[in-house]
């Protein structure tokens, strides 16, 4: 009887599993589907448009997927190949990287998200409320207006700049332990102080370029990006998200909460910080790059977990398919909503998430503990 039960326990996992699995390759694919449809959109639109036939045929051209010189021209910024037509120099140079920022900005925001509401079991953590964004965004702009000889290093400057808020929050939340409520509420009042700090710098600056530039970044926006912020951004979202995975397991264990994972020898405080660390690199490579976009890392790891559940490998790996797809299809429609004037994007991310946010406050009588 015994082995009777464990082979149905054995099955009944399987099942499981597979069914959880089938969930995410539909998150996938419909994500993918949606990015591709997103993406040739973009680059079908401006000056020069194209169809959409041609839109696919220059971007998955091989004679361009192939050429090591085409990569090394865009990653490493070597001089770009002479042979590269019109058509192809408009959508490569100018129009894909600008799809391939959102792609980045949109996974790195996403998965820190994630990250931020599993290590402090929180469903309205993320970024931009525990105050790691304007921590961060307030490093980026003395940089852009004070220190542009840093340009190269801006992400690692973010990232300090969100560590100090996201320690600050922490300090201010602790009182013989944290909750869910005092967490967020320190990160409303520390985001509000930094954002605060962004604006009294404005009365600084006398270039009214870099004002104009500075309140567009404040905006969120992938307007005028190209293979510098990809080269820029790049290597610290792949670090990132290589070690987001890495840590699946501990991140598995702090959702059965501090006291079950002190009970299994794991150092709970000393795990949060180093994860946390992460999600903060993530969400600096984000920030440095586009600004301040609101809402993508609050409403995408709820949109997966309600899909694919709270398993944090699978949580990672849909908003790591998702989080590209809401921002570059946000892109779109911030371009062409009321073109030929171009919205930033953070302002499509905040009409579309402020209502859902809404939503599913009136939905869950119990939100906020993961």
């Amino acid at each position: 009887m015994a082995k009777l039960l464990d082979g149905l326990a054995t099955r009944h996992s399987a099942w499981g599993d597979w069914y959880e699995n089938s969930k995410l390759a539909v998150v996938a694919l419909g994500s993918l589907a949606v990015l591709v449809g997103a993406a040739l959109l973009q680059v079908s639109f401006g000056a020069f448009p194209l169809t959409l036939g041609e839109a696919w045929h220059t971007v998955f051209d091989t004679e361009v997927l192939l050429s090591p010189d085409v990569w090394r021209a865009f990653l490493l910024g070597d001089d770009i190949p002479g042979w590269l037509s019109r058509r192809q120099l408009i959508v490569w140079n100018i129009r894909l990287p600008r799809v391939l920022v959102g792609v980045l900005v949109g996974a790195n925001l996403a998965v820190s998200g994630a990250i931020f509401q599993i290590i402090t079991r929180n469903e309205l953590a993320s970024p931009y409320i525990l105050g790691v964004s304007d921590g961060a965004g307030l490093v980026v702009l003395l940089t852009l207006t004070m220190f542009s000889g840093l340009m190269p290093v801006m992400p690692v400057l973010a990232a300090l700049g969100g560590g100090a808020a996201f320690l600050l929050v922490y300090a201010i939340a602790w009182k013989n332990g944290t909750s869910p409520v005092r967490l967020v509420l320190a990160g409303v009042v520390v985001g509000t102080v930094f954002s605060s700090v962004q604006r009294a710098l404005f009365f600084f600056i006398d270039n009214l370029g870099v004002v104009m530039s500075a309140q567009t970044w404040l905006s969120g926006s992938l307007l005028g990006t190209d293979w510098a912020q990809v080269r820029l951004a790049l290597p610290f979202t792949l670090l990132a998200m290589v070690l987001a995975f890495v840590v699946t397991r501990e991140l598995d264990v702090l959702l059965l909460g501090e006291e079950t994972a002190e009970s299994l020898g794991m150092p709970v405080e000393t795990v949060r910080f180093a994860v946390a660390g992460i999600a903060i690199l993530s969400t600096a490579a984000a920030i440095a790059v586009a600004g301040l976009v609101g809402f993508v890392g609050l409403i995408v790891p709820h949109m997966v977990r309600n899909i694919v559940g709270s398993d944090s490998r699978r949580l990672l790996v849909g908003c790591l398919f998702l989080g590209p797809a809401l921002l570059v299809g946000a892109d779109v429609g911030a371009r062409l909503a009321l073109s030929p004037v171009q919205l930033p994007v953070g302002i499509i991310t905040g009409l579309v998430g402020g209502p859902y946010f809404l939503y599913l406050m009136r939905k869950k009588e119990n939100l906020g503990a993961v």
